[in-house]
């Protein structure tokens, strides 16, 4: 798998890239400082299987490298990181057909599942987002958007698939039994299933275990 990430913040991107390797311990990862490094890569290396770029490049002001990460692209799957909420961005971005944006201050465990869920075919934005999506956002499930899960919730849903009862994850978390329902119930509604099972198999399809 062949992964370019283009960000010009070295600590972003040596944390990103360590990130990346632990989910794919076998990608071959290239990097670009700035928007014109970026182009020169992607033309020169391409295909690419994921494109992770910086929309805070000073570069990326302008109406045309807005157009130009997806012009150039092409059929590569795209995932925009950025400190900005700014809707009308993040609109024209999902229309040009981004398949994730990740908020900066997201944790890395969150960074993550949205890489793991994108590579799966999915689609992901800030939950608090949701509401600018393009696509059909009464059904998330169907258009793969996913709201983030805790770093409890993640571990609950671990603990579950190994097929651990309430009673033996609340004694691996070290909390009781009612502590752990309502994990399980927040889990169940981050990814708009109604148990268990559906869970274990959702979260399966879109690379969460």
């Amino acid at each position: 798998m062949k992964v370019l990430v283009a960000e010009n913040n070295a600590l972003f991107r040596e944390a990103l890239s360590t990130k990346i390797s632990q989910i794919f311990p076998h990608a071959i990862l290239l990097y670009a400082g700035d928007f014109t490094e970026y182009l020169n890569l992607l033309h020169k290396e391409k295909p690419f299987d994921l494109i992770i770029i910086d929309f805070d490049m000073p570069e990326m002001s302008s109406e045309y490298s807005l157009n130009a990460i997806i012009s150039t692209a092409q059929n590569n799957k795209i995932v925009v990181v950025s400190e900005s909420g700014d809707n009308a961005k993040i609109r024209k971005l999902f229309a040009l057909g981004i398949q994730g944006y990740i908020l900066k201050n997201s944790n890395s465990k969150i960074i993550g599942n949205i890489l793991q869920l994108v590579l799966n075919g999915g689609k992901y934005l800030p939950e608090a987002l949701l509401d600018i999506s393009t696509g059909n956002t009464g059904n998330h499930q169907a258009t793969g958007l996913l709201k983030p899960l805790t770093n409890r919730q993640s571990q609950v849903l671990d603990l579950v698939a190994q097929g651990k009862s309430n009673k033996q994850i609340a004694y691996d978390m070290g909390v009781s039994e009612a502590t752990v329902k309502l994990h399980i119930n927040a889990l169940l509604r981050s990814l708009h299933v109604t148990n268990r099972t559906q869970a274990v198999i959702t979260a399966q399809k879109i690379g969460l275990i």
